[in-house]
C-alpha cells in the first residue's frame, strides 16, 4: 500500500489497485463520495453508442440481492443520495450521506458496482426514456447545431456522438452488451474513490478494505483503447430547420488536458474562453449583443477532455442576421490573432477563472468530484495548485500566441430556416 499526503488530503493505493483520495472537512457531519471508472463512451464500439449511459441508468435498479425498490428504500430511509452517471471520459457513481450511515451506503455502492443484475424490465424502461430524450433533443436548435458540429469535427471518433447514443444504436442494445461492458471495465484497478467530509482517514481506509478488499483484478489487463484519428480539415455544415432563430456555431480543435506538455496551452485557452464568453461582461456579449443587438444568446465553451477538445463560440440570432452573426463571431476570434489583451482585460479574465474555480470547490460533493476527476485523468492532486498557478502566469502575449496556433480556420455549424442559411452552404468556412 502506497500513501502520500498533500495538505489535508490523502492519496492511498490499495493492494488491489483501487486509488482512494480523502479530503478532511469536518465543518458538517456529511460525507460525499465519487467513485470513478475509466469507462465512459470513449470505450464504446460505434455500433453500441449509448451503452455506458444505459448501463448507468440501469445500474441502480437491482443487484443480485436487492430489487430496485429495496435499493431506493435503503437510500431514502436515511435521507442519503445515490446515483450513477456516464460521460465521454468516465463512469461515475455518486453518494452523499451523514457520516453515521456512510458504511452502509458504501457497502450498497460496492454491491451496485460489483454485482448489478440489469433486470430486463428496467433495461426496457430506461431504453424508452433514453430514446425519448434523444428525440426531444432533435427538437432543440442548439442541440442540433452542436451535434452537427461534433460530427464534422470528430468523424468516427467517440467525441462525435452524444453520450446518449443514437436512436439506432440504443434500440439494438441487449442485456448481454451491458454485462460484457461491465465485466470488462468494472474492476478494482480501474477505480478511483474520492471522498470529502467528516472523515477519519485511517478509519475510512479500513472500511474500504473491508468492503472492497476481496475484489481482485482479473489476470487479463484492461483492453487497450485505440481510437480513430481526427481529421483536422475544417468543414462547414448546414441543417435547414423552420426555427424562430438561427444557431451559428464555430468550433476549433484544441488540446485536451493531457499530456502534461499541453497544460500551459490548456490554461491559456481556459482564460481566452472566459474572456470571450463568460458572463454579461464578456467580449462576445458586450460587442455582439449589447452594442450590435445581434444575439438572443451568445457565449463560448471549452470543456476539459482527455482527447483533443472543442473550443466553441456560438450565437442564437434572428434568421435574417445569420450572415452578420457568422462574420461577427469570426471577427471577434480573429481579433485575438492581431491584438494582445490589455492589462485590464487580462486581469479581469484571470479573476473570473480563478474566482469561479474557487467557487466550484465549496461543497464536499464538489471537492470529491474535482479531485476524483483529476485522478481519473491521471493529472494527480497537484494539478489543483498547478492549474491556478498556470492561470496566474498567463501573459497577454501568450493569449495571442495560442490564438494564432489553435483558433484559426473554424469548423462551422449552422441551423435555421433554409432562406437564412442556404446562401452559406457552399461558402468556404
Amino acid at each position: 500500500m502506497n500513501l502520500s499526503r498533500a495538505s489535508l488530503q490523502t492519496r492511498t493505493v490499495l493492494d488491489n489497485g483501487i486509488v482512494v483520495l480523502q479530503w478532511e472537512n469536518p465543518a458538517a457531519d456529511i460525507i460525499a463520495a465519487r467513485l470513478f471508472l475509466r469507462a465512459g463512451s470513449r470505450w464504446e464500439h460505434p455500433q453500441q453508442a449509448g451503452l455506458s449511459h444505459l448501463l448507468a441508468a440501469v445500474m441502480t435498479k437491482g443487484t443480485e440481492k436487492l430489487s430496485s425498490l429495496e435499493i431506493a428504500e435503503q437510500v431514502e430511509s436515511v435521507g442519503a443520495s445515490l446515483s450513477a452517471d456516464s460521460t465521454t471520459d468516465y463512469f461515475l457513481l455518486s453518494l452523499k450521506t451523514v457520516s453515521a450511515d456512510f458504511p452502509a451506503m458504501l457497502q450498497l455502492a460496492a454491491d451496485l458496482l460489483r454485482s448489478p443484475s440489469f433486470p430486463d424490465a428496467e433495461i426496457e424502461l430506461e431504453r424508452r426514456l433514453t430514446l425519448q430524450a434523444i428525440r426531444s433533443q432533435q427538437e432543440q436548435p442548439f442541440t442540433l447545431a452542436f451535434d452537427q458540429l461534433r460530427q464534422i469535427m470528430y468523424g468516427g471518433h467517440p467525441y462525435a456522438l452524444s453520450s446518449l447514443g443514437t436512436e439506432a444504436t440504443v434500440a439494438q442494445l441487449q442485456r448481454q452488451d451491458l454485462q460484457l461492458f461491465h465485466q470488462t471495465h468494472f474492476r478494482p484497478d480501474n477505480l478511483v474513490i474520492s471522498l470529502s467530509g467528516a472523515i477519519d482517514p485511517a478509519a475510512v481506509i479500513e472500511l474500504i478494505q473491508q468492503v472492497f478488499g476481496n475484489w481482485q483484478a482479473p489476470p487479463t489487463p484492461l483492453p487497450a483503447l485505440t481510437l480513430p484519428a481526427i481529421d483536422s480539415q475544417p468543414l462547414r455544415a448546414t441543417l435547414p430547420q423552420e426555427t424562430q432563430q438561427a444557431i451559428v456555431m464555430l468550433g476549433y480543435l484544441t488540446p485536451g488536458v493531457v499530456p502534461a506538455s499541453n497544460i500551459q496551452d490548456y490554461a491559456v485557452l481556459k482564460l481566452i474562453n472566459s474572456y470571450l464568453g463568460n458572463g454579461l461582461s464578456s467580449r462576445l456579449f458586450v460587442e455582439l449583443r449589447e452594442k450590435r443587438g445581434l444575439a438572443y444568446e451568445v457565449s463560448a465553451f471549452y470543456p476539459t477532455r482527455l482527447e483533443p477538445a472543442q473550443f466553441v463560440v456560438y450565437m442564437g440570432t434572428a434568421p435574417e442576421n445569420t450572415t452578420t452573426a457568422l462574420e461577427g463571431l469570426q471577427r471577434e476570434v480573429d481579433r485575438l490573432h492581431d491584438q494582445v489583451l490589455s492589462t485590464e482585460e487580462l486581469q479581469t479574465a484571470k479573476n473570473k477563472v480563478l474566482g469561479q474555480y474557487a467557487l466550484g470547490k465549496q461543497t464536499n460533493a464538489q471537492i470529491a468530484q474535482i479531485f476524483g476527476w483529476y485522478e481519473t485523468l491521471k493529472l494527480g492532486i497537484e494539478f489543483d495548485q498547478q492549474f491556478q498557478e498556470e492561470i496566474a502566469a498567463v501573459s497577454a502575449e501568450a493569449t495571442q500566441r495560442v490564438a494564432q496556433r489553435y483558433l484559426t480556420t473554424p469548423y462551422v455549424s449552422l441551423v435555421g430556416p433554409a432562406s437564412a442559411i442556404s446562401s452559406l452552404e457552399l461558402s468556404p468556412p
